[in-house]
């Protein structure tokens, strides 16, 4: 029986001394948490929480978050993942779409105001919210805002000591919910069953031999994400200890990665540069088995080989949310060029991989790119309470659709060029954002480049924005021509833009250039400029 509360009680049993948690030099075991995640279990039964219900857990990483999870697990409810960094509008909207019937948050937590923010829920948005479960750190219990009026106020540290008959739950049971980070639209909700959350996460244990060694993760991604949760799940079904970081600092983690021997870490490219850049400069990290990253940042395109020189060699990992994070990683053994590359070789002995035309859905050869179709084990059920944007992404024989333009390089592995929503096509031609992005970048005054398409009286053209190196001014017409000189006339933009940065949106897994936005202010350019 592949289920969370089977996994996770099978090693709780074999080492019930051994530390499963460190948060701020607390430590707790796995014979406590256990308990602890019980005693949860109880008191959200108690509070008319069952099978199938719905569950918002919005806390930073720290233990209670781990504790309260395990906890919906062992009962059968299903996990909302709420982003700490969420707003009102945002928490309306979520909460409420998904039918929570608990909301569990740290009023009192110092870095984000989370009652502020709840102070400006419309009242009746949260009105399926039946209790709201508080943590503290011995803080005294705050008045609720009145969105939350109607509801039953609930301290977590009330259910401490209750007792956990136990309840049976099915590998087909939904377990966690994921949201899309898109930026049109409403995100969607993706739904993660106990087969495929406990599966990835034995097999993602097993690949990078956290079981098969001492292992000390470092958790400094959101545990709402799916780069944060996969990790820790997989860190707590294999004996691992895992050391969580409830604000991140770059200071405070490459610290902790010294203080505590840190052997595995993952994270986005911004994370990692605040942690070398404070690190000192006679620290390396030999002691580090694994280091994935995925990369977000354009600006630091030099990063896998900044770390080389301290001895971390970091390695581009690839998933998402609809079949979760580590699905592929680089070979830590490849070049610095390899590495770096988003895609890589499959983890899960049972995952397939293929490409198919996005125009027609043919499959195409090695080599040719396409939209990435994936099947794999580790894949969600389904889009919770939507069945149409379902049916659009899983085909009918049980692959993932992606969204994203990629190019196989054997039966086992691929190479991540773009989103294919960023994907131009560009006089007839499917066009790699990146190839001219590439070329910008050599014009001397350029430091960043972000190119999309735009429509215009002659079809879709190249409209790129630029971040010029300090102390420049932008001559238009000689990037240009300089483009002119090394592209084919199709790819040459129409308008190079200067901006002082790009717009981005801040998701569970990491900060995104917003493409969406950019292509509105390219269209709004074309219409100015009439073309």
């Amino acid at each position: 029986m592949k289920t969370l509360p089977v996994l996770f009680n099978t090693i709780a049993k074999a080492h019930p001394d051994q530390v499963a948690i460190v948060d701020r030099e607390r430590q707790t075991t796995y014979q406590a948490l256990d308990q602890r995640s019980d005693a949860i279990a109880a008191g959200l039964k108690a509070e008319g929480i069952g099978r199938g219900d719905r569950v918002a857990i919005w806390l930073p990483n720290i233990a209670a978050y781990l504790e309260c999870f395990l906890a919906a697990a062992k009962l059968g409810a299903i996990v909302i993942s709420v982003n700490t960094k969420f707003k009102s509008h945002e928490m309306a909207d979520i909460v409420g779409r998904s039918r929570c019937k608990a909301l569990i948050l740290w009023p009192s937590f110092k870095n984000i105001p989370f009652l502020d923010i709840l102070s400006e829920v419309p009242d009746g948005a949260l009105e399926n919210l039946q209790t709201v479960v508080t943590y503290d750190e011995g803080e005294r219990a705050p008045e609720l805002p009145s969105c939350l009026a109607h509801t039953k106020h609930v301290a977590l540290a009330q259910f401490e000591g209750m007792s956990w008959e136990g309840q049976a739950v099915t590998e087909e049971d939904g377990l966690v919910v994921f949201t899309t980070s898109g930026t049109t639209g409403k995100p969607k909700f993706v739904l993660h069953s106990q087969y495929s959350i406990a599966i990835h996460a034995e097999q993602v244990a097993t690949h990078f031999g956290f079981n098969a060694r001492p292992c000390r993760l470092l958790q400094v991604n959101p545990l709402c994400g799916t780069f944060g949760l996969t990790q820790a799940l997989a860190g707590l079904i294999s004996g691992a200890a895992v050391y969580c970081v409830p604000v991140f600092d770059g200071k405070a983690a490459a610290d902790l990665l010294q203080k505590a021997e840190i052997t595995d870490l993952n994270g986005s490219d911004d994370m990692y540069h605040m942690i070398l850049k404070n690190t000192s400069a006679d620290h390396d990290f030999t002691r580090v088995c694994n280091a994935g990253f995925a990369a977000f940042n354009p600006t630091l395109g030099d990063l896998v080989e900044q770390a080389e020189k301290k001895k971390l060699r970091m390695m581009g990992l690839w998933g998402m949310s609809e079949v979760q994070a580590y699905v592929t990683h680089q070979d830590p053994a490849a070049t610095a060029e390899i590495r770096k590359r988003a895609g890589g070789r499959l983890i899960s002995p049972d995952a397939v991989i293929r490409i198919t035309d996005p125009e027609n859905g043919r499959v195409l050869p090695l080599g040719q790119e396409g939209e990435l179709e994936i099947n794999t084990p580790s894949q969600m059920a389904c889009y919770l309470d939507n069945e149409e944007a379902t049916t659009k992404t899983i085909t009918p024989d049980g692959f993932v659709k992606t969204g994203d333009l990629c190019v196989m390089e054997d039966d086992r592995s691929f190479v991540f060029l773009a989103r294919m929503g960023d994907v131009l096509r560009l006089g007839g031609f499917l066009t790699d954002p990146v190839e001219i992005e590439d070329c910008l970048g050599c014009f001397p005054s350029i430091h960043q480049a972000q190119v999309v398409a735009a429509t215009t009286d002659t079809g879709s053209r190249a409209v790129a924005f630029v971040i010029l190196n300090a102390g420049e001014v932008l001559d238009e017409a000689a990037v240009i021509q300089h483009c002119k000189d090394q592209l084919a006339g199709f790819k040459v933009p129409i308008i190079v833009e200067a901006v002082t940065a790009f717009p981005t949106t801040e998701s569970a897994n990491g900060i995104k250039v917003q493409r969406a936005k950019l292509r509105q202010m390219a269209e709004a350019l074309v219409t100015t400029r009439k073309l």
